[in-house]
């Protein structure tokens, strides 16, 4: 029995004390998604901007203009295509992986901000929960009630962060999609200029 309220003394000493790295970690992580919403918005200005591309995008490349309506990522793309030259399959090949991946590389903390801003947020909640009782137990109904205002805060931080975090998610794997399809594009266009010139 001894054992058992020692086992128990030890997990609540583990839990308070993962409070307050759970509340800063909570308060980094909702700061973080203010700015990554104002790199989000800045994003959405930019594309929108970009009229929609024509359906004569593919003689556009073919004949090597300049200024397409594509992304900035896709056009740093095209630049670095032309800058190896299309002839070296190879290096073609690996630039195309290589800028794919870091596109989808680029959503992985939208991802983990998914979850990882619920999973702070219910943490947050539980830790005060667990005081809030103790402290009715105790008749102290002032600490119950402070304890359960942080305890809802956390949650409601958390799922904010989620949701945010969820809906840049969305919108910008669309955006990569699209920007995939056009370096795709490009590479087999440039090739193929490359190959009428040889």
């Amino acid at each position: 029995m001894q054992i058992l309220a020692l086992l128990q003394s030890f997990v609540f000493l583990v839990s308070s004390s993962l409070f307050a790295p759970v509340l800063a970690a909570l308060a980094a992580l909702a700061v973080w998604t203010v700015v990554r919403l104002g790199e989000f918005f800045s994003l959405w200005l930019e594309r929108r901007k970009l009229a929609r591309p024509p359906m004569d995008l593919v003689q556009r490349l073919a004949a090597g203009e300049d200024g397409l309506p594509v992304s900035r990522a896709v056009r740093s793309f095209r630049r670095r295509l032309l800058e190896i030259g299309a002839q070296d399959e190879v290096a073609v090949v690996n630039l195309v992986r290589t800028t794919e991946r870091q596109f989808w590389r680029s959503l992985d903390p939208l991802k983990m901000a998914i979850r990882v801003g619920p999973g702070l947020g219910l943490i947050g909640t539980l830790i005060p929960m667990g005081a809030g009782l103790a402290s009715l137990g105790q008749g102290d109904l002032s600490q119950l009630a402070g304890d359960l205002v942080v305890a809802f805060t956390t949650t409601v931080v958390g799922m904010a962060v989620g949701m945010a975090a969820y809906c840049m998610f969305t919108v910008q794997r669309r955006w990569i999609e699209e920007d995939v399809q056009h370096i795709e594009l490009i590479s087999e266009i440039e090739a193929q200029r490359q190959g009428r010139r040889a």
